[in-house]
């Protein structure tokens, strides 16, 4: 019998729980889709409430879940439709801060657990920073438990006022090669020559084109190897309100960056690069990060966050907002292989120490069933 069915309150069983999806990211969407799969191995019925653009691309009713189409928003109707959602649910799981607000919204007047996942930090600066702060203290003393996916982010947590904030276990789907491992399993030539870098160093950034990516440094830093002999290629996957002023400021200065927008094959891109940049103001648990080291291509990143407690030794991190310094590291690393094959294999062993899904799913369903246990219900 699964721990869920085991203390299911009433004696019900399976436990009914109901996941909400806010903005969807990558991270987050991984995550729920790993939960999905292995809380219906457990017994568990879990309804996903995502956008349907979500449903399509992470088939969480593939994996067992049921999916109840509702729109990132907070307009009547959709509250009226995760309220319904929610309905029989013995608990609720939101991910996000728009969707743990929006959750807690429809679960108003019911005593049902509420847990929410901070899977980043949202970013807001002027007017909109109280807004925010207020958000965020909404979220946070609406919850059961807040699981953040950083340690800073589970102080953030308490210090919004939050009742019981835990550090979460998420792991990131996908194989692990060994720490032993060689390059069989990396991709053909031919992901090189479609981006045109044969002969060539390939740089790969990968991020929605926002400010707080950081790749406005990132591009001060691509003039320091101008000169280098080949010239690395910065390749930036990603889309945003960026878009234009980062091409327009590529071809006034003659930058060696491409950008390359939305792509499916991140992770062909990733693997085939000589080194991962992450020039970001701020990560908690950063999707790039983890698959760069997974697929054991060297990392460089900003110190911010919770990077460090990420990657450990295995990555070369940078004051965030330091071209010089940025520049400095990658311009080294293209000359040292040594290093970067020791950052390689590190990378690789990190990795392997990062919780898998079976653990991801264990520590959500024990959050569950302490929960489900104590908590009556009307």
């Amino acid at each position: 019998m699964s721990l869920a069915s085991s203390h299911s309150p009433h004696g019900r069983s399976p436990l009914r729980t109901v996941q909400v999806l806010g903005g969807g990211s990558a991270g987050s969407s991984a995550h729920v889709r790993t939960l999905t799969s292995g809380l219906v191995a457990r017994g568990v019925q879990v309804t996903v409430c995502a956008p349907v653009e979500a449903e399509r691309t992470y088939d969480f009713t593939g994996v067992g879940g049921r999916h109840v189409p509702v729109p990132r928003s907070t307009d009547p109707s959709a509250l009226a439709a995760l309220r319904i959602a929610c309905g029989e649910a013995d608990l609720v799981h939101a991910h996000g801060l728009n969707a743990g607000l929006r959750a807690a919204l429809a679960l108003s007047g019911r005593r049902v657990p509420l847990v929410v996942t901070w899977h980043t930090r949202a970013h807001a600066g002027g007017a909109r920073a109280p807004l925010l702060r207020l958000l965020e203290r909404r979220v946070a003393r609406a919850a059961s438990v807040v699981l953040g996916t950083s340690s800073d982010l589970v102080d953030r947590a308490r210090r919004r006022g939050a009742r019981d904030a835990r550090l979460a276990a998420v792991s990131l789907p996908g194989p692990r090669i060994s720490v032993d491992g060689d390059d069989e399993d990396r991709p053909s030539p031919k992901v090189r020559a479609e981006l045109g870098v044969t002969d060539r160093p390939l740089l790969m950034a990968v991020g929605s084109l926002d400010r707080h990516r950081g790749y406005d440094v990132l591009l001060d830093a691509s003039r320091d190897w101008c000169g280098l002999d080949p010239q690395p290629l910065v390749v930036i996957a990603g889309e945003g309100p960026l878009r234009t002023v980062l091409q327009r400021r590529i071809e006034d200065k003659g930058l060696p960056v491409r950008l390359v927008g939305r792509r499916e094959d991140v992770g062909e891109l990733l693997a085939a690069a000589d080194l991962a940049l992450l020039p970001s103001s701020w990560e908690s648990r950063s999707v790039l990060a983890q698959e760069a080291l997974q697929a054991g291509v060297p990392l460089v990143a900003s110190d911010v966050g919770g990077m460090r407690e990420l990657v450990g030794d295995a990555a070369e991190l940078v004051p965030y907002g330091d071209a010089g310094a940025l520049a400095a590291v990658v311009v080294g690393l293209l000359g040292d292989s040594a290093r970067r094959e020791e950052l390689r294999r590190l990378g690789v062993r990190q990795a392997a120490g990062w919780p898998t899904e079976d653990e991801t799913v264990a520590q959500v369903l024990s959050v569950y069933d302490e929960l489900t246990r104590v908590v009556p219900y009307a």
